[in-house]
């Protein structure tokens, strides 16, 4: 029972943590509340044309083709004669969803949109749409619904496709293009006939949006290189210019029509997105039509980060790159509606081509509307803090407010414009800055109950480790009792004042866990405080300088382990390191055969951090090697067990059933694969298998022996069939790799057992997971039990990072559930990558289970230490998550931290899963007697 409560106190406490980082790192940035702010002067265009081609990249639209032609004629043409053209830096992630959302509404999305898919609003929010007489879109239904649920009013009409249509098998996935272009034709010609709706479109402040899924979904299937995305490419420029012509010939060329062409995110080589690699973040934008200047001439160098304007030959003509969010206000002075509230982008005047008195009221108009948010932050945050601990931004208080305000109006009364312009960014930078200030004003505060709650509980789990699992000179003292009720009063007047603080500034009701948790956990490291005395008194008598070697040891290899979260060749290192373990152990000498083992399977899987992570080319054969290898390793299994522990009927038909459903899994990528190349779609009979598979791979070991190594090759058999199905090229290797691996581990550790001397050691083969275990066996810690956490420790770490790292975790490549589904869909894809990455877990937790019982060792004593590792680890990271530099820095650097926690928790369940895995069995087919009455 009190196992139990630990372990659901340890869970909640874990939780709190995790969940702190959202409260800190990941809250909204959106206020409500402000007063739209519009141009007054009368706007260059009455109407804008949106196009948004998704997954785009720049230098495949920009760069030409070997014979000097352009793969987008019309578009190069816009850009050299009569429009601006630049590079859209996108952020991560380089989704669709918070594509869109900076596009049209002006702000970076916050991370809660990833729970809803990108597809819900989990926050209102303000946009362009929104703020338009009327708006018609046509397109995925994934983006335009978005748009019209957060618009106030009617006014937002959307036309989308079957979500079925969005198929990466499709033959031509450009047809979703085709229907958008066939449908605003039919739109127009419509018009033309329906009076209501022709007296609408003749309105002004009208955006009509065009969203061509065909380029990205193309690049999924086929790659960016591929002749299906270079010839998107064409069939989108084709569209467009047919729809200029059809625009421009309704409107009697009344020249009040502004055009955008962009897109929401780039691609990577290997048909990805979601991370920050140039290919994804570099997006092209051609601006043209009315307020809107034409190709400008330069003569001097332009220079830029990326360097692309030679490859691109446009080094002639001016190149005007925005952020994202800049191209909302950009559209907003266009049709001359205001500002999306929460816009922060800034107004790029560079492709405005009016007058500078327009130019200046826009970008004040762009400043207030940026200084409304700021203001509210402000006095939200006010509002909640006590007057004599409120600290306001010092480069725009109140006073400073009023006089940016007041310079800037002046100026423009002077007709001093450029002036005014030059105010009004800076007002805009400041704000900006005021906004993240405030936003992050409890940072300190939170982080700081965090890191004592953090303390707390390693200190309070190292106390209980040394109070129950290691032996150490015990002295009770009465006085003990004298202390705690003192205690008791200190931390319940702690809370109390905690508790009224919070009150006084009305604190959302996590600030009270977040800064109440560390009082009881300090409680009851107080409590233990005793255990402290009896290390002290027990000193002498322990071997000090192994302890402090242990403990050196240990710290290293947990940095070398945080290091590997940024470089993936640390594991290595470290696997490499760990190869040479016997030989400095002297376990060389008395297992030459399992030390040699352990020592080539270490240095097999030291190969896999090396590889590349993303942009391999799918190769399937290798997945057929890897099916291949896993027979290979239980029929070598199945021969040598024969002789020590001979396998039951039942037994040896279900290995030979598993085998046989592996060599099927191996061969199904292929024909998969090869299904898709001829665009023949995906075969059912190989989803049917997938899904089979999957549903399967939980339960099939549950009908194997409970015998150690049987029940261990039945889920290793059984977890590499679903690996297969989910591979696409040398990953597939992994798991055969890491179960070699984990099967010399567990042998060679009997071994280490030998040479510590513990007595009543069992013979591998004769472990039964199902038996009950002996309490009178377990024996106490020793420190090579820090040196079995470790190890496991590091092994979970390779298992998550030994394929993929952050970049891949967060890149989007549908190509490795193709034998499951081909359709869209976020949320089944999303589920079977994330049990690709639980995969190479279960097998190392099924192995620390085993070692468990094979060292006589009690589950929660190697745990608690598992824990402490664990939780350094994640103190480590906390300090290590930034909010300063590149999006991507910062993202990542909190993604580590998540990582860590989500690991803690999820092994403590993960712990509970794995034990039923091994030590249950089903039996389908049991003889039972029948009563009849």
């Amino acid at each position: 029972m009190r196992m139990i409560t630990f372990f659901l106190v340890g869970l909640t406490v874990h939780v709190v943590f995790f969940v702190s980082i959202f409260d800190i790192y990941f809250t909204s940035p959106l206020v409500h509340g402000m007063t739209p702010q519009a141009t007054p002067l009368p706007p260059p265009a009455s109407r804008l044309v949106l196009l948004v081609a998704d997954g785009l990249r720049a230098d495949s639209f920009f760069t030409l083709l070997p014979n000097g032609s352009s793969r987008a004629p019309y578009l190069r043409s816009i850009i050299e004669e009569t429009g601006t053209w630049g590079v859209s830096h996108t952020r991560v992630p380089t989704e669709s969803r918070p594509g869109h959302v900076a596009l049209i509404a002006g702000f970076y999305e916050d991370v809660s949109a990833v729970a809803k898919g990108w597809k819900e609003n989990p926050v209102e929010f303000d946009s362009v749409f929104n703020e338009s007489r009327h708006t018609w879109c046509w397109g995925s239904p994934d983006i335009l619904p978005m748009f019209a649920k957060g618009a106030t009013g009617d006014h937002v009409y959307t036309h989308t496709y079957p979500a079925v249509e969005e198929d990466f098998a499709s033959t031509d996935a450009s047809k979703l293009d085709n229907w958008v272009f066939t449908q605003v034709k039919s739109f127009f010609l419509a018009a033309k006939s329906n009076s209501t709706l022709r007296a609408s479109l003749l309105e002004d402040k009208n955006v009509l949006f065009l969203h061509l899924l065909g380029i990205d979904t193309n690049g999924h299937a086929h790659r960016p290189m591929s002749q299906e995305y270079q010839e998107n490419i064409g069939l989108v420029d084709a569209g467009v210019s047919e729809l200029v012509s059809m625009v421009e010939d309704f409107f009697g060329y009344d020249g009040r029509t502004a055009y955008v062409f962009t897109s929401d995110h780039g691609m990577t080589d290997w048909g990805s997105h979601g991370a920050g690699h140039p290919s994804e973040t570099l997006t092209p934008l051609v601006v043209w039509g009315a307020g809107v200047h034409n190709a400008q001439r330069v003569t001097e160098p332009q220079l830029y980060k990326d360097d692309y304007l030679q490859d691109w030959k446009l080094e002639h003509l001016q190149r005007v790159d925005v952020n994202q969010a800049d191209i909302a206000p950009l559209m907003a002075s266009l049709i001359g509606v205001p500002i999306p509230v929460n816009s922060v982008g800034v107004l790029p005047l560079l492709y405005l081509n009016n007058s500078k008195q327009f130019k200046a009221e826009s970008m004040y108009s762009n400043a207030i509307q940026v200084l409304e948010q700021f203001k509210v932050k402000m006095t939200q945050k006010r509002e909640t803090t006590l007057s004599f601990l409120f600290t306001p931004y010092q480069l725009l208080t109140e006073s400073k407010q009023a006089e940016f305000i007041h310079e800037a109006r002046i100026l423009m009364q002077l007709e001093k414009y450029e002036d005014a312009i030059s105010l009004c960014q800076s007002l805009i930078t400041n704000s900006l800055d005021g906004l993240v200030y405030y936003h992050t004003y409890d940072r300190f505060f939170l982080g700081c109950s965090v890191v004592l709650g953090f303390v707390g509980w390693t200190s309070y789990v190292v106390l209980i480790i040394l109070k129950t699992h290691a032996s150490l000179n015990r002295r009770p003292s009465l006085l003990q009792q004298i202390p705690g009720r003192t205690l008791m009063r200190l931390c319940m007047c702690v809370t109390m004042v905690i508790t009224v603080f919070l009150l006084i500034q009305r604190s959302p009701i996590t600030y009270y866990i977040y800064c109440l948790l560390p009082v009881p956990v300090w409680y009851f490291v107080l409590k233990e405080s005793g255990t402290l005395t009896d290390l002290i008194r027990s000193a002498p008598s322990l071997p000090l300088w192994k302890c402090f070697g242990y403990f050196v040891l240990v710290a290293f290899g947990i940095e070398l382990l945080v290091v590997s979260f940024f470089h993936r060749a640390m594991l290595t290192v470290g696997l490499v390191v760990l190869s040479l373990w016997p030989m400095l152990s002297g376990l060389f000498g008395k297992a030459k055969f399992r030390s040699l083992s352990w020592f080539l399977s270490c240095l097999c899987l030291a190969a896999f951090p090396l590889m590349p992570v993303v942009g391999r080319e799918p190769n399937i054969h290798l997945v057929t090697c890897a099916g291949v290898l896993t027979l290979f390793t239980a029929a070598c299994y199945l021969w040598s067990s024969h002789h020590r522990t001979p396998l039951q009927p039942s037994d040896r038909q279900q290995f030979v059933t598993q085998m046989l459903h592996v060599a099927v899994c191996a061969y199904v990528p292929s024909l998969t694969h090869s299904s898709l190349q001829q665009k023949q779609g995906l075969p059912l009979l190989n989803q049917i298998i997938s899904w089979i598979t999957l549903a399967s791979s939980m339960l099939v070991p549950l009908l194997s022996s409970t015998r150690l190594f049987h029940r261990l090759l039945s889920i290793f058999l059984s977890l590499t069939a679903t690996y297969l199905l989910l591979s696409t090229g040398s990953e597939a290797l992994f798991p055969p790799v890491l179960s070699w691996l984990m099967f010399v581990w567990i042998n060679i550790e009997q071994e280490a057992m030998i040479a510590q001397g513990v007595s009543g050691r069992q013979e591998l083969s004769t472990i039964d997971f199902s038996a009950n275990i002996d309490i009178t066996k377990i024996r106490q810690l020793k420190l090579d039990d820090i040196r079995r956490s470790y190890f496991f420790v590091f092994f979970i770490i390779t298992a998550f990072f030994g394929t993929g790292n952050i970049a891949s975790i967060n890149s989007f490549d549908p190509s490795s559930v193709y034998c499951f589904l081909t359709v869209f869909n976020p949320f089944v894809m999303g589920g079977l990558m994330m049990w690709k990455v639980i995969i190479p877990f279960i097998i190392v937790m099924c192995t620390f289970e085993t070692i468990q019982v094979a060292t006589q060792l009690s589950s929660r004593s190697l745990f608690l230490i598992v824990l402490v590792i664990s939780d350094l680890m994640a103190l480590h990271f906390f300090f290590l998550v930034q909010d300063y530099g590149s999006w991507l820095d910062i993202g990542t650097s909190i993604s580590h931290y998540v990582i860590v926690m989500s690991m803690t928790i999820f092994l403590m369940l993960l712990s509970v899963v794995t034990h039923i895995l091994t030590s249950r069995r089903f039996t389908l087919w049991r003889k039972s007697k029948m009563h009849f009455p």
